[in-house]
C-alpha cells in the first residue's frame, strides 16, 4: 500500500498570538523631561534673569555666580522626567518616587540638605445644588523640594497651577530676594488661601442643605447629605495634617527658614488654623443633619403606619360583619327580618363613619 505524503503541520495558537508577547518586550519611549516643565527660571537678587533655562543648564548658572536661586516648575511628571531632574539637584531617591506617584498625606521631611513638603490642594466643583451634585470639591497636590540654591515645585492635578504665585513674586522683588523660602511661603499662602474660598463655597451649601432639612415642605434624602459629607470628609483630609508641617516650618524645626519667612509662615498657620476649624464644624452640622433626616423619616413612618391602623380598623368592621354573616348557619339573628340587610348595612356605616371622625379628630387620619 503506497504510503501516504506528510500532513502539512498546523501553526502552533502561540505563535498567532505574538502581539501580546511582543507588545510585552517593546521598550517604552523616554518622554524628554522638557514636557514636563512648565517654567524654569533663575533669579538674581529677586529679579529673573533674561532668557530660557534647562533644569540643568539653570542650576549650573546659578552654582557658576554663586548667587541667586532657581525654581523649577514640573506638572504630573513620569518617572523618568523626575529621576532627572532628581540626579541634577541630588534629590533622594524616596522623594522623586512620592513626587511620581502622589497620592501622599501632607507633611514634611527633610534628607540631608534638601527638604520636602506635601500640599493637598483643593478646588471647589460648581454646581446648581448641592441635592442634585455628584462632585463638590476636587483634590489635587503640590510638593516642594526646598534646596540651599533652588526650589523645584511639582504638582498633580488640573486646578493646582502656581503661574499665578510665580507672576505675583516677580512683582514683588523685595520679597523673592529672601530666596527659596519666599517661594515655599508663597506656595503654601496660595494653597490656605484656596481652602478658605472652598471653605467659603463649602458653606454656602451647608446652610442651603439645613435650611432644606428643616423646611416642613421639602423632602432632601439623606443620601444628598451624605454625599456634602463625603465631600467635607475629603476636605478634612486634604486640610488638617497640615497644621504639623506648618508647625515645623514657623518654628524652623529641621528646615532653616529664616525669620522674615517665619513671620509669613505664622500668618499662614493662623489662616489654615481658621479653615480647619470650619472644617471641623461643617462635619459636626452633617452629622446633625444626618440625625434631624433620620428622624424626620421615623416620624414619617410613624404617621404612616398610624393611617394605615385607621384604615384597618375601619376595614376591619365591615369584614366582621360579613363573616358573621357569611356563616352557614340558619338561626342567625335578624336573618329572615325583611328589613335586616338594611339594618346592617346601615349600623356597619354608621360605626365606620364614627371610627373615621374618631381617627381623624386625633391625626391619624
Amino acid at each position: 500500500m503506497p504510503s501516504l505524503p506528510p500532513r502539512p503541520s498546523l501553526p502552533s495558537l502561540h505563535s498567532l498570538r505574538p502581539s501580546t508577547r511582543s507588545a510585552a518586550r517593546v521598550p517604552k519611549v523616554p518622554v524628554p523631561t522638557a514636557r514636563a516643565i512648565v517654567d524654569c527660571a533663575v533669579y538674581v537678587d529677586g529679579v529673573r534673569l533674561a532668557g530660557r533655562f534647562t533644569h540643568s543648564a539653570a542650576i549650573a548658572e546659578v552654582r557658576r555666580r554663586g548667587d541667586g536661586f532657581v525654581w523649577v516648575g514640573l506638572h504630573a511628571p513620569d518617572e523618568g522626567q523626575m529621576n532627572s531632574v532628581a540626579e541634577c539637584y541630588g534629590l533622594h531617591e524616596l522623594m522623586a518616587e512620592d513626587a511620581v506617584h502622589a497620592h501622599q498625606r501632607p507633611k514634611l521631611e527633610r534628607y540631608d540638605d534638601v527638604s520636602f513638603l506635601v500640599l493637598r490642594t483643593v478646588s471647589y466643583v460648581e454646581h446648581e445644588s448641592a441635592t442634585t451634585a455628584n462632585e463638590l470639591v476636587e483634590s489635587g497636590e503640590i510638593m516642594v523640594f526646598l534646596g540651599r540654591d533652588f526650589v523645584v515645585t511639582v504638582r498633580h492635578g488640573e486646578h493646582s497651577g502656581l503661574s499665578g504665585v510665580r507672576h505675583r513674586l516677580e512683582q514683588n522683588p523685595e520679597h523673592l530676594v529672601l530666596g527659596p523660602t519666599a517661594v515655599l511661603h508663597a506656595v503654601a499662602d496660595h494653597v490656605v488661601d484656596e481652602y478658605l474660598a472652598v471653605t467659603s463655597s463649602i458653606e454656602r451649601d451647608v446652610d442651603v442643605m439645613e435650611e432644606e432639612v428643616f423646611s416642613p415642605d421639602d423632602h432632601v434624602p439623606i443620601e444628598n447629605i451624605y454625599l456634602l459629607k463625603r465631600e467635607v470628609v475629603e476636605l478634612r483630609r486634604s486640610v488638617t495634617p497640615l497644621s504639623t508641617p506648618l508647625s515645623q516650618l514657623v518654628q524652623g524645626v529641621d528646615t532653616p527658614v529664616p525669620k522674615a519667612i517665619r513671620r509669613y509662615l505664622r500668618d499662614v498657620a493662623d489662616h489654615h488654623t481658621l479653615v480647619a476649624e470650619r472644617v471641623a464644624e461643617f462635619d459636626e452640622v452633617l452629622s446633625s443633619l444626618v440625625d434631624a433626616a433620620l428622624a424626620r423619616v421615623t416620624m414619617q413612618q410613624n404617621m404612616d403606619m398610624r393611617k394605615i391602623s385607621a384604615w384597618v380598623a375601619i376595614a376591619a368592621v365591615p369584614t366582621m360583619v360579613a363573616g358573621i354573616y357569611g356563616m352557614n348557619f340558619d338561626n342567625i339573628p335578624e336573618l329572615h327580618w325583611k328589613y335586616g340587610y338594611y339594618g346592617v348595612i346601615g349600623v356597619v356605616a354608621v360605626v365606620c363613619i364614627s371610627l373615621f371622625a374618631t381617627f381623624r379628630r386625633n391625626n391619624w387620619l
